[in-house]
């Protein structure tokens, strides 16, 4: 396996190309980035206690993304946790000339990348996983959590795709989207994007933290769907509306309302103008049976990347969960190497759904 390199985002981030065959546009690669929490000092009395110092976090982008949210990676690192940032095949820095940015047929082929990451961090032995997924990639992520079962220790989601924003019609919509995938799988689906979500992050963007994106790895307007890869997706839409069986506790952050991107206001600034987020919502109580949903008042489809108060809510309620979660988690590992004893004879399922009334969109 090649070296780790220093990445295009500086100081404190490394870079892994992780080699995964050919297609037929070429060389396929997965790219994944790490940073690491500053060591304990050997001389600190009881080592390191913090309280995620056992724990490696797996994060997977969105459609038309790739990982740039150092302020994301401190979060965990300030915590003790290693971060890892995985760019899929096709996107970002894993985007070679002459590849289709994004293409895949079925979300499967991505099993083979995830698989490529978790190698990637090294002595892993005794430490705890987190999977944090955003929009597409919280899709993958769950998929491939109920497919793995026993390998997951938690699954933080940012506004994952869960359903299709047509949900109603999906039934209908699929049968076309199939019979252009088996005719014409590069065949361009219909999309309008008009540049308002990059918009409204740069009008929120704080001076004081900025951040620098890469427009030819996150186009200020979406990348062309295909028909292949969009009836990939709706098959994992129906994967979920079936039920999935994702073990571990699942915590979902999203934005306490959306709005329609038909035009530019201000109202697209504290919104989701990518989801329906009571759709997801609803949904999110099907990955598995330990849900917590976050409802985030004025975020944007990204809720690390809203307006300061937005974000900072979206922080303080994911740090309140992980909290709990990585203390409960600790408390049960410990009485499950006793004897009979009740964490042992009821399996961890701390069941928590919260929902709001739902508003029609």
């Amino acid at each position: 396996m090649a070296d780790w390199v220093p990445d295009v985002l500086g100081e404190g981030f490394q870079q892994l190309t992780l080699p995964l065959g050919e297609d037929v546009e070429g060389e396929i690669v997965a790219t994944v980035v790490r940073a690491l929490p500053r060591p304990v000092p050997w001389w600190r009395p009881g080592g390191d206690r913090r309280p995620l110092a056992d724990v490696d976090v797996l994060y997977v982008h969105g459609w038309s993304d790739y990982f740039f949210q150092k302020r994301l990676a401190r979060f965990w690192n300030d915590r003790g946790a290693r971060f890892f940032a995985l760019d899929l095949r096709k996107y970002g820095r894993s985007l070679r000339p002459g590849q289709t940015p994004g293409y895949a047929t079925d979300l499967d082929e991505y099993d083979a990348d995830i698989a490529a990451a978790l190698e990637a961090r090294g002595d892993a032995a005794g430490r705890r996983l987190v999977l944090l997924g955003h929009s597409t990639g919280g899709l993958i992520l769950s998929l491939w959590a109920s497919r793995h079962p026993g390998q997951v220790d938690a699954v933080v989601l940012n506004a994952p795709w869960l359903e299709f924003q047509l949900g109603a019609a999906r039934a209908a919509i699929t049968p076309v989207v199939e019979l252009q995938a088996r005719l014409r799988p590069m065949e361009a689906a219909p999309q309008v994007d008009l540049g308002f979500y990059t918009r409204a992050q740069r009008e929120v963007a704080d001076p004081d933290d900025p951040v620098e994106v890469n427009p030819l790895w996150r186009p200020e307007q979406a990348m062309t769907v295909h028909a292949a890869w969009l009836r990939a997706v709706l098959a994992g839409h129906a994967a979920v509306s079936r039920g999935l069986n994702i073990e571990a506790p699942i915590c979902v952050l999203l934005s306490a309302r959306s709005a329609l991107p038909t035009r530019w206001s201000d109202e697209l600034t504290s919104a989701d103008s990518v989801l329906v987020v009571d759709d997801i919502a609803r949904a999110a109580l099907k990955l598995g049976r330990s849900v917590t949903v976050e409802r985030i008042d004025g975020a944007l489809h990204d809720v690390f990347l809203s307006r300061p108060d937005a974000r900072a809510d979206a922080y303080a309620r994911l740090d309140r969960w992980v909290r709990g979660w990585a203390h409960s988690d600790t408390a049960l590992r410990r009485a499950s190497t006793s004897a009979d004893t009740p964490a042992r004879r009821h399996p961890r399922r701390l069941v928590a759904a919260r929902l709001p009334a739902l508003r029609t969109r």
